[in-house]
């Protein structure tokens, strides 16, 4: 991503022709319009031919308009207000089929993180989850929900895992008072980043913690800390955050922990299923 892209297109004006110009003025006032527009697209709505629109993002130093539509697009998740993000699905979905719309963007997600995800540092992190001597796992805001179902699995699995709860600031600090050397923090944050988790993660990593970095992109602001970081795409900009491929990489740490440890969990399991049945856990479906 290009941190600084609009900052470097207004920087660059007096180099472009006019049509370029007429380009650079609109993506500056409508970057989050422009973020989902074909280049054909763009071109019409500026007066512009396409051609013209794939010489300026190459002018940019981009191979493409592809890689100049992604990083509008990385901008749009990181800076975009609640309520700006839901004007622009609407107008990318429109009067379309929002069900189909969703489903796509989701798949598309999982489909990319599965492409792009650093397969040695997911294996590392498997590796010091297990051999932890303690287990933080650490979500704020609507993240808080996949720290929640991480927890209840691990908790199947080890004795030592430990929610932070977010409920203020000094107390996530209290609960993480004694985490150091030896210890993992699983710390799960994505755009509109939490900088409150910003700041237990990198007071974690000062005591000497392992940080897993459950994050968006390693321009995340927690990437830094992390001695793994298991990127996924959440690329939703509307209200609601897109945790479909998060979720999937979740599922995949526990599976692939399960797997390592099937051995120790054998007994676990079978006394589980025990105290499950004597006190009903789960209603009885009978055929």
């Amino acid at each position: 991503m290009r941190k600084d892209l609009i900052r470097e297109i207004e920087e660059m004006m007096p180099t472009f022709s006019k049509g370029q110009k007429t380009i650079a003025n609109y993506l500056i006032h409508n970057y989050d319009k422009a973020a989902y527009l074909t280049a054909s697209r763009l071109g019409k709505e500026v007066g512009v031919s396409e051609s013209t629109v794939v010489r300026f993002a190459i002018e940019l130093g981009f191979d493409g308009y592809p890689g100049l539509q992604h990083s509008l697009q990385e901008i749009i998740r990181t800076r975009l207000t609640t309520k700006q993000r839901m004007e622009v699905t609407n107008t990318r979905i429109g009067d379309g089929d929002i069900l189909s719309s969703v489903l796509e963007s989701d798949i598309d997600n999982i489909r990319r993180t599965m492409e792009e995800i650093n397969r040695e540092d997911f294996s590392e992190a498997v590796r010091k989850i297990i051999a932890a001597k303690n287990i933080y796992i650490l979500g704020m805001r609507s993240s808080s929900s996949l720290a929640s179902f991480l927890a209840h699995y691990f908790r199947l699995i080890f004795d030592n895992v430990r929610l932070v709860q977010a409920t203020s600031g000094s107390e996530v600090f209290e609960q993480m008072l004694r985490i150091g050397e030896g210890d993992v923090m699983i710390a799960i944050s994505f755009p509109r980043y939490s900088a409150r988790l910003i700041n237990a993660v990198a007071y974690a990593k000062e005591q000497g913690a392992n940080i897993v970095a459950v994050t968006d992109s390693v321009l995340s602001p927690i990437a830094p800390y992390a001695n793994q970081t298991l990127a996924c795409r959440s690329d939703m900009a509307s209200i609601v955050d897109s945790f479909v491929a998060p979720l999937s990489i979740l599922n995949a740490l526990v599976v692939a922990i399960a797997k390592e440890m099937q051995d120790d969990l054998s007994d676990v399991f079978d006394k589980l299923e025990r105290i499950w049945d004597e006190f009903n856990a789960y209603a009885k479906v009978h055929d």
